[in-house]
């Protein structure tokens, strides 16, 4: 599994231990790449605008997986939940992130990198991530309930693709300076063209990079 680590502007400070944690918590079983957004980088973006790259990651197959947060967490899982090809869960504890990975079937875990980010923080985040990729995913929890809860994920994954669009089904009335704006950056753009794997995508995505 292709994980991406991407956060919000406003937690540039906290990009390398979050890269770092996920890691860790990984092992060397999955792929970690790191997006940023890096404390050097002189554009800022906001939650919204890191939610449109990490569909944009998501829906051309480039990454199978994210990690990311804002300041409080819940705002960048409201704004992933909007787009395209996105499940996200609001992560606070390592129960939350257990029973996420194993029942919830999603792909995008946001975390609070500023709320009660404080003394000993990085060791919660830690424990957080280590609970996420603890074993694999989409088992279904408890073991007793596992089949029931296996069935239950499949009715929400068949009621999320009737009611969300596809990317390609936007982005012709997508705002263009979003669109163009998150397309400017050269380590996220670089990535999703040689690892995309969505072709139609990619091709009208080009119209806006170029």
């Amino acid at each position: 599994m292709k994980i991406g680590v991407i956060q919000a502007s406003t937690r540039t400070d906290i990009n390398q231990l979050l890269f770092e944690s996920v890691k860790k918590a990984a092992g060397s079983h999955h792929e970690v790449i790191n997006f940023g957004i890096f404390s050097g980088e002189t554009v800022n973006y906001s939650y919204v605008e890191v939610a449109v790259m990490i569909s944009l990651l998501i829906e051309t197959g480039a990454i199978d997986f994210v990690v990311s947060g804002c300041s409080s967490g819940q705002g960048m899982m409201m704004a992933c939940n909007s787009l395209p090809g996105l499940r996200a869960g609001f992560i606070q504890t390592p129960q939350d992130a257990f029973l996420f990975g194993r029942i919830n079937h999603g792909n995008v875990a946001s975390l609070a990198l500023g709320l009660n980010f404080g003394w000993s923080g990085e060791l919660n985040l830690q424990y957080t991530l280590n609970e996420l990729f603890h074993g694999e995913f989409d088992i279904g929890y408890p073991p007793e309930a596992a089949d029931r809860k296996r069935q239950e994920v499949q009715l929400f994954l068949e009621l999320n693709k009737l009611t969300k669009k596809s990317f390609l089904d936007i982005i012709d009335v997508l705002d263009s300076r979003l669109l163009s704006k998150v397309l400017e950056r050269k380590n996220f753009t670089d990535y999703l063209f040689k690892y995309g794997n969505n072709q139609a995508l990619l091709t009208q995505l080009h119209t806006f990079k170029n």
